[in-house]
């Protein structure tokens, strides 16, 4: 039976019928209908429209329906009713008979659905904290575990300067970082009760009774805005696209960093796949699959922003369609965080690799500061090193290999003390500011790290 079909003398078309019908995708939702009637149901008796004991009876049965959900014991069926919430209050009357009637006094399915999906992003939310919380955990890990190993750093994905790995590693960790707070700062709209805004004018029941009842922190301040707000689930799904760019862009350093060419790790077989033709091949797939779903995310974001885009007030049934790609990212989002940990604890970083990075024209920028203490500008200093980068490699050699006389072919500055700059751990030395890669400031960054992640848990 249909919550609206008084006014109808015909049945809908049986193919518009389907089409029309959510619940195969809201069925997600259903215990968070449930949970959101028992609150109705309450309300409802705080305001005089039915009895306590009527409420009370509503409550018990409607626990009763969650927990047969819960065990596996009441199965939802995509085709048994228009929508969860139609879905739901059929099964009450199974259990209490008409009197489920009453659960529609003073609700329109407008508020009902925002409220749904509120509630389920309040949980989701958490979880996906949880899971960016857990992957910062094994990147501390394999940061203090290789402590003082050295790498060269890239950009443009050329070679640029020396870096400690634990220091690499922390970028990812901070990336993280922001998506959590992200992730959280997106939670203050998300917990705004909608309930009591009716379908469009607002209910006859206190809006803040039944915020208090489910644990919302605040309630709506339009009954408009409340019915057709999506903005919560697009702040989200915006959360979600950028940490899913971030997870895409370790995911591709595993994928290259693994490979023969660089050589800098590998990845057990337990996060490994081989090739269906080629019998040596051993492929970093899950990092690649964790690249590709990115796409999915972001695409999820755009879907939510074309179905609102021009949708006039307050809610119209294309907001029926926002709830596939807010599950779909939310699956994708969770499935890739942990991916992403088990790749990195099963990840086995190669020290003699990482150290074949380390040519020695990475330490080009010292010579340039050596000569611009000596007086030189930046910009002619930079032209003459250059030059001995050139001289250097045409006569095979490196940087540390030249004489003073060769280097004096360059500018007659140079003394003995060049030499003490041509080192990485002189270059790391000079690094030891806030946020740089020297030994000191990256141990302080490492524990900054703990304790904020202590923090945010």
């Amino acid at each position: 039976m249909k919550l609206w079909g008084g006014r109808f003398r015909e049945p809908l078309d049986p193919f518009i019928e389907e089409f029309h019908a959510s619940l195969s995708f809201d069925k997600r939702l259903v215990l968070y209908d449930i949970i959101a009637d028992q609150a109705h149901a309450k309300a409802l008796a705080i305001s005089g429209v039915i009895s306590e004991e009527l409420a009370d009876k509503m409550v018990n049965a409607l626990e009763e329906i969650k927990e047969e959900v819960k065990e596996g014991k009441r199965k939802v069926k995509g085709d048994e009713a228009e929508d969860v919430h139609t879905l739901v209050e059929n099964w009450l009357t199974e259990k209490i008979g008409e009197e489920a009637g009453f659960l529609r006094a003073y609700r329109s399915r407008n508020e009902q659905i925002s409220c749904d999906e509120r509630l389920y992003l309040k949980e989701e939310t958490s979880l996906i904290i949880q899971g960016l919380s857990s992957l910062q955990g094994m990147l501390l890990k394999l940061a203090e575990r290789h402590k003082n190993w050295k790498i060269a750093g890239y950009t443009h994905l050329q070679r640029a300067q020396p870096l400690l790995l634990s220091h690499h590693l922390l970028a990812y960790f901070w990336m993280f970082q922001r998506d959590k707070e992200r992730f959280l700062d997106t939670l203050k709209r998300i917990d705004i009760s909608p309930e009591g805004a009716g379908a469009i004018a607002g209910g006859k029941l206190d809006p803040q009774v039944k915020a208090n009842l489910l644990g919302f922190s605040r309630v709506f301040e339009n009954s408009i805005d409340a019915v057709s707000d999506r903005d919560f689930i697009l702040e989200f799904l915006s959360a979600c696209a950028i940490c899913s760019v971030h997870l895409s862009r370790l995911a591709e350093e595993v994928v290259l960093w693994s490979s023969e060419e660089f050589g800098f790790l590998s990845l057990s077989d337990a996060v490994s796949t081989g090739s269906s033709m080629m019998p040596h091949k051993k492929n970093p797939a899950p990092a690649e699959i964790i690249r590709a779903k990115t796409g999915r995310v972001i695409g999820s974001l755009i879907s939510l922003l074309v179905i609102l885009k021009g949708l006039p007030l307050s809610y119209n049934s294309d907001l029926q369609e926002d709830k596939p790609p807010l599950f779909d990212a939310v699956d994708t989002l969770k499935s890739s965080l942990k991916a992403m940990e088990k790749i990195l604890q099963n990840a086995c970083f190669n020290k003699e690799g990482l150290e074949k990075s380390l040519e020695d024209y990475l330490l080009a920028l010292e010579i340039a500061d050596y000569l611009l203490e000596k007086g030189v500008p930046f910009r002619k200093a930079h032209f003459i090193v250059g030059r001995i980068l050139l001289y250097a490699r045409e006569k095979s050699k490196k940087f540390n290999e030249l004489t003073l006389e060769e280097f004096r072919l360059f500018s007659p500055l140079f003394e003995e003390d060049i030499y003490a700059s041509l080192s990485f751990s002189s270059f790391l030395e000079k690094r030891n500011f806030p946020g740089g890669t020297g030994e000191e400031a990256v141990e302080k960054q490492l524990q900054k790290a703990k304790e904020v992640l202590s923090q945010y848990g």
